[in-house]
């Protein structure tokens, strides 16, 4: 496996290392954030999955600037 490889793979597995552990805690979250305010916990549900295709989509800009396209 060469380090450009290698290097993508970890940043995979951490991300959605990262995303799995959200997803573990967020209905404690949205039940904590609910009793405030229904809108709000709303929003930051929505903020946490458009967050998730936000970095990966972010991820592939910087590989094709990278790579030259």
């Amino acid at each position: 496996m060469d380090q450009g490889s290698r290097n993508s793979a970890i940043a995979a597995a951490l991300i959605l290392i990262f995303f799995g552990g959200g997803w573990f805690v967020m209905p404690p979250l949205m039940r904590a954030v609910g009793g405030y305010s229904v809108p709000v916990a709303f929003f930051v549900a929505a903020l946490f999955v458009g967050a998730f295709f936000v970095i990966f989509w972010l991820r592939s800009r910087s590989q094709r600037h990278r790579n030259g396209n």
